[in-house]
């Protein structure tokens, strides 16, 4: 993916070329399209092709792969999930995302087991947004990105992008139509981030990441999201110069001499570039390259474990690809070689095949800094000192909050039942539920004192809750606790909020 504005790096294609798998042209037609589940009808199908369009289980056309020869492969042969495992799975993660800082503070491993595991679908948006610490930016910068939104923007950028909108996912019903919802969205969150970050403008690259995101969640947060991500998990990877995917480069192609010695032999036998076949994995995390199935579960413990996912998987693809005297025999030349790592075959990128290597795959991140210094001291003695000076890389979830300016408020999620202005506050939705026992008992307690409580009706927040039969514990609450902010605690622990809801796409 190359800087729209530069020359580094794989051009992309001329507008009226041949495209793999995109659509130069999309008739316009209406901006929504009603659909249902498994199928629906209407101009824009008819207009593209599509006399009857059916829409699969992530909202892609069914059967365009095979029309279009899309470069992203749709979801065929998918690991079902059973019904029942996947709502024991919604329930730990909403119990997770409810109390998110006490589980990131104390139970980081179990979240990046359930991030192996892979988000259910309900919730992997909300999920998302959390990890990268896109929640907070949200909420640390309340109606930036509707002043972003509103503002012109530069023209140089805009006319790129909007050349750009129809060649992210053509075959998503979210898409398909040009002008509709999901390419107006697509285009506020490029813009937005072109007036955010004005030195590093747009990059083509970005696009389809920020297209995967809004297919889970609204724009405002798909921006933020995307703020993360280039600033926090992939810095300087979409700056004009491409240097850091540059250095990436090198570093994949060092740790390929340990994970599989004959893949690196033969591709540097080969005089091949790493920046010919990782630019586009890397830069897109791999969102144009697996099956769908497989990119979400990559993303998903990528916004938990960081970039080392996204070397990872890289490292599996080459080992598996070109890892063997066998793979190697019809790879003789650099076209052989080259087309073997576009075309890969379907069962290394399998998503349960494809997991588990991942998982297994002994890369880590101190692995990964150490080669990095050295990468970028050979840098520094061929090229000189590099010219984009981006922040840090952050490895994961953990390393982001750790580095976030302290103090900052708790993650609550907003409540399911407003209360007016002038209603005493609740107590801290923390406090542990009672007991049945423990209930009978206060009870009795208060039968024994109902005289005094018929001449002192309860006006304290603790009392208030105890006298309606609350689960919360009836004791004085410290000042801090009455803070207007605990008023916005939610009641239960097992349905998404009325807010939050906004953040949870199917």
């Amino acid at each position: 993916m190359a800087k729209s504005r530069g020359e580094n790096g794989p051009r992309a294609p001329a507008a009226g070329g041949s495209l793999s798998g995109t659509r130069e042209s999309l008739a316009p037609g209406p901006d929504a399209v009603a659909a249902d589940e498994l199928s629906s009808l209407g101009s824009d199908s008819e207009a593209n092709g599509f006399a009857e369009r059916r829409i699969d289980k992530f909202g892609f056309i069914v059967g365009s792969q095979g029309a279009e020869g899309a470069p992203y492969p749709l979801s065929h042969r998918l690991e079902e999930v059973p019904l029942e495992v996947l709502r024991q799975r919604e329930s730990k993660w909403l119990d997770m995302l409810n109390n998110w800082d006490k589980w990131m503070a104390k139970k980081h491993k179990k979240i990046r087991l359930r991030c192996q595991k892979g988000i259910p679908p309900s919730l992997r948006g909300r999920a998302w947004q959390y990890l990268s610490g896109g929640k907070v930016k949200l909420q640390q910068n309340p109606g930036k990105f509707d002043e972003l939104d509103m503002s012109p923007g530069d023209p140089k950028w805009l006319d790129v992008i909007e050349r750009d909108l129809h060649r992210q996912f053509p075959f998503h019903e979210m898409f398909v139509s040009r002008g509709g919802h999901g390419q107006q969205d697509l285009f506020r969150v490029l813009k937005a981030y072109t007036l955010y970050r004005p030195e590093e403008g747009y990059c083509q690259a970005q696009a389809p990441i920020a297209a995967v995101l809004l297919m889970h969640m609204p724009a405002e947060q798909a921006f933020w999201c995307l703020v993360q991500i280039c600033e926090k998990y992939l810095p300087g990877y979409y700056s004009e110069k491409l240097e850091a995917i540059q250095l990436d480069g090198e570093i994949l192609f060092s740790l390929l001499h340990r994970v599989s010695p004959v893949a690196h032999k033969h591709l540097s036998r080969q005089k091949i570039d790493p920046l010919l076949y990782m630019t586009e994995w890397f830069m897109c995390a791999f969102a144009r390259t697996l099956p769908w199935s497989s990119v979400l579960r990559v993303w998903d413990m990528f916004f938990c474990e960081g970039v080392k996912i996204i070397f990872r998987v890289g490292l599996v693809l080459l080992k598996h690809a070109l890892g063997s005297p066998e793979k190697l025999k019809a790879c003789q030349g650099q076209y052989e070689t080259i087309e073997r790592l576009r075309s890969l075959s379907p069962k290394i990128m399998q998503e349960a095949f494809l997991v588990q290597e991942v998982v297994e795959l002994p890369v880590t991140e101190r692995q990964i800094e150490r080669e990095h210094l050295i990468q970028l001291r050979r840098w520094q003695e061929t090229r000189g000192e590099l010219q984009c000076h981006s922040p840090p890389r952050l490895h994961g979830a953990k390393a982001i909050l750790e580095a976030e300016p302290g103090p900052w408020a708790a993650l609550q999620p907003s409540p399911s039942i407003r209360l007016p202005p002038d209603a005493a506050p609740l107590p801290d939705s923390k406090a542990r539920p009672k007991s049945s026992k423990q209930i009978q008992k206060e009870q009795r307690k208060q039968a024994k004192a109902s005289g005094q409580l018929d001449q002192a009706p309860p006006t304290g927040p603790a009392e208030v809750v105890a006298a309606a039969g609350d689960a919360c514990p009836s004791r004085d609450i410290p000042p801090k606790d009455l803070a207007p902010q605990n008023s916005a605690h939610h009641l239960s622990h097992e349905s998404l909020t009325s807010q939050e809801s906004e953040d949870t796409y199917l």
